[in-house]
């Protein structure tokens, strides 16, 4: 290992270590999110203790390190170009966004809306908003919700739990539970059987 590698990685290491007493001890949406990443990513870091799990996403998942920057609300975090690489993805500091949030490629992504439930999961290319510049008219949207790449969801619309929505898809209107869409415009095509 070159020397400059090798203190870039104890310094991130020194970092991470600051950032888990600060911010992650004793937030449990934090708490879900790191859970809910290595769940959904077959990571065998899911035995570790907690520290050890954090550590292991901020060192090797940067889609991790940008979610935790937003949830710390320090998006100019003077160390985080260590963490994570330039990204053009947007969540207004205004949308209210519960544990599990997991992001693959968060590049050119916009997310405003009212709410979104636990367990949201959203590739890149992802654009949530409002309609006719109004930011009274956002979506809300439910627990247990994944999004494909390029997805559209505009408008004062409500998206049920446990909704998977296909790449591509415009969704502009309500979609209730427990359905998979897809399409321009969004439609149903299918039912998921609660077990």
């Amino acid at each position: 290992m070159k020397p400059w590698h090798y203190i870039k990685h104890v310094f991130r290491r020194l970092l991470i270590s600051s950032l888990y007493r600060r911010y992650v001890v004793k937030n449990s949406v934090i708490q879900a999110d790191i859970q809910q990443t290595l769940q959904v990513r077959g990571s065998n870091a899911q035995a570790y203790p907690l520290k050890k799990q954090f550590v292991h996403l901020m060192l090797y998942y940067p889609d991790y390190a940008y979610i935790f920057f937003w949830r710390i609300n320090k998006p100019s975090y003077r160390w985080k170009n260590l963490f994570v690489d330039t990204v053009h993805c947007k969540i207004f500091r205004s949308t209210k966004i519960a544990g599990g949030l997991i992001c693959y490629h968060p590049f050119a992504s916009v997310i405003n809306a009212k709410s979104i439930g636990r367990n949201f999961q959203f590739r890149n290319g992802l654009t949530i908003g409002n309609k006719g510049n109004n930011n009274h008219l956002l979506p809300v949207i439910g627990d247990d919700v994944t999004v494909g790449a390029q997805v559209v969801i505009i408008g004062d619309i409500s998206i049920g739990n446990n909704v998977i929505i296909g790449a591509g898809s415009v969704v502009v209107k309500d979609v209730p539970s427990n359905c998979v869409i897809a399409g321009n415009p969004a439609q149903i095509i299918r039912h998921i059987d609660e077990a």
